[in-house]
């Protein structure tokens, strides 16, 4: 338990859709904050060191990285205790915690029966709490805002801690109300001392905390065990930093920096560094930053172009090693009697009309051989999907999930051509002839005579002849 995130005399920066991405959770580390909540929302992004979490339309939902690992806190939005026990068991390796968002008070949110429309519903609360802390093995805390009387509050805040949740957050309004009305800290207060889990004062910053010490005293008087920071985070992170303020342009330049290191969305990157100019956005900065379309535009409103072009200059190099890498592929494996290899299919690398499913179909019909075929299974957590392709009784596989079942296809064809020792349609590839007639006569102009395909198809086939161990060796060596 001694690993365990500890939720007891921390400062942390509240989870905020649209601010609470990572560059805004590193600098708040950075300034002295404990814990850092990601915003409501599976891949390894190799060049920017990061792990993400991407929806079907490949957005990245969710961006961390193994600076924060210890120390952030995944909030989801749900209604279904066993939808939220599938994404939790994404992410937990990959996070300190998971938390339940049960305050948002937006429509987007509470439609959905999600939000703050769960404080309605104790029993669905206790349902979705009971199976996060049972299956997973990260601590679970959810955020919850007061009830309208002080009795209801207390009572649903007990119902929660019986759940075995490590901490509970109280957003210190109703769900009607807004941060123009003040936070109620005495219904804070009362829930401290109604539970034995640490409890996380949330609420205090427009009125309340506008430096490091005001946070201090936002604890003292809710009586709460730690305190979480929105707005006064959201205006200038450093209010975590025990020193005192730093001026707003020193802060949105280390923002920048991180926003370009992480290649975080530049529509992000806007909006965050608006947020910190509050009623200087109208200034000169403030005016060629809202012009600003890209991250390196908004560099140069800042005079960081040498950082921008060094930072972009570093990640190309990753990049560049990364395909190094890939242009030498991994060994076949046996799984059973299925031949595997970690392979992902990169659309951006077969540029060309002829995809890898397209070069296998041609040397099948070539060799007079069965078509290809394919099975295809869908992973419920995450619906990815992997498939596997028979080619001449052996069955081929990546070992990767695709994000659509047309790539998956795509990637156990790639495994089938390396096996074989056949071209694929990569970027860099030279011409191979390997085009069906069909496609030929349509693309007369751009491809190869029916002689060249039928030469190259005659090389490869004495070339197998010749070599039957190197072909046995290449198609099972483990």
């Amino acid at each position: 338990m001694d690993s365990l995130l500890c939720f007891r005399n921390v400062n942390a920066l509240a989870p905020m859709v649209r601010v609470g991405t990572l560059p805004t959770r590193l600098l708040s580390l950075d300034y002295g904050a404990d814990i850092v909540y990601s915003e409501v929302s599976l891949s390894v992004e190799k060049v920017l060191e990061t792990v993400d979490f991407v929806a079907p339309d490949e957005r990245v939902m969710f961006r961390t990285c193994e600076k924060e690992k210890d120390r952030v806190v995944f909030q989801m939005g749900t209604a279904d205790p066993d939808r939220a026990l599938i994404v939790a068991r994404l992410v937990e390796n990959d996070v300190a915690a998971i938390d339940v968002n049960m305050g948002c008070p937006k429509e987007y949110s509470t439609k959905g029966g999600m939000g703050a429309a769960l404080l309605s519903d104790p029993d669905k609360i206790e349902a979705i709490l009971r199976t996060l802390v049972k299956g997973v093995s990260k601590p679970v805390t959810c955020k919850i805002r007061i009830l309208p009387t002080l009795e209801d509050t207390v009572s649903l805040v007990k119902r929660i801690e019986n759940t075995g949740v490590a901490a509970i957050a109280v957003h210190g309004r109703l769900k009607d109300e807004r941060p123009r009305h003040p936070v109620h800290c005495d219904f804070i207060q009362a829930i401290a001392e109604a539970v034995s889990i640490p409890v996380i004062a949330n609420g205090g910053s427009l009125d309340r905390v506008k430096a490091h010490a005001d946070i201090e005293e936002f604890r003292k008087v809710t009586g709460a065990s730690s305190v979480m920071v929105a707005r006064a985070a959201m205006w200038n992170p450093s209010v975590f930093r025990s020193q005192g303020l730093l001026s707003v342009e020193e802060v949105m330049e280390e923002y920048l920096k991180y926003a370009i290191r992480y290649d975080n969305h530049a529509f992000n990157t806007k909006y965050c560094l608006c947020q910190m100019l509050r009623d200087k956005v109208e200034s000169p900065l403030g005016k060629q930053l809202k012009s600003a379309q890209t991250n390196k535009e908004i560099c140069e409103g800042y005079g960081l172009q040498e950082y921008y072009k060094k930072t972009q200059a570093e990640l190309q190099a990753r990049r560049e090693a990364i395909q190094t890498n890939h242009n030498h592929p991994n060994q076949p494996v046996l799984d059973g009697d299925v031949t595997t290899m970690h392979v992902k299919f990169e659309r951006r690398e077969y540029p060309g009309e002829f995809s890898p499913k397209m070069f296998l179909l041609e040397w099948s019909r070539k060799e007079n051989l069965e078509q290809p075929r394919y099975e295809t299974v869908q992973r419920s957590q995450d619906r990815a999907f992997q498939s596997m392709v028979t080619m001449t009784g052996k069955k081929y596989r990546s070992t990767l999930w695709e994000k659509s079942k047309k790539y998956a296809e795509q990637a156990s064809a790639i495994v089938c051509l390396r096996v074989l020792g056949l071209p694929e349609g990569r970027a860099g590839e030279e011409y191979s002839g390997l085009v069906g007639k069909r496609k030929r006569e349509e693309k007369s102009n751009e491809t190869p005579d029916e002689e060249d395909t039928t030469t190259y198809f005659g090389a490869r086939k004495r070339h197998l002849s010749e070599n039957p161990e190197k072909q046995r060796v290449t198609n099972y060596s483990k």
